[in-house]
C-alpha cells in the first residue's frame, strides 16, 4: 500500500509516529514524515484509523 500524509491537515499529535514509527516521524515543524511510502506494515493501517484529522492517506 502507498501511504502519504496531508500536512495542510496535520495537527502533529504524534499519534501515528506512536502506532507505527516504521512509518511515520514527527518532522522538526511537528508535522508527520512517511519514511516508508509503500509499506506492508498493518500498523500504518491503525495509524490512518487512529488519525485525528483524518490526515493520513493509505492507497491499496
Amino acid at each position: 500500500m502507498k501511504v502519504r500524509v496531508d500536512e495542510a491537515t496535520c495537527i502533529g499529535c504524534g499519534v501515528c509516529e506512536n502506532l507505527c514509527s516504521d512509518v511515520f516521524k514527527l518532522g522538526d515543524d511537528m508535522k508527520a514524515k512517511v519514511l516508508l511510502p509503500e509499506t506492508d506494515l498493518e500498523c500504518a493501517k491503525d495509524a490512518a484509523d487512529s488519525c485525528p484529522t483524518a490526515a493520513i492517506i493509505i492507497e491499496e
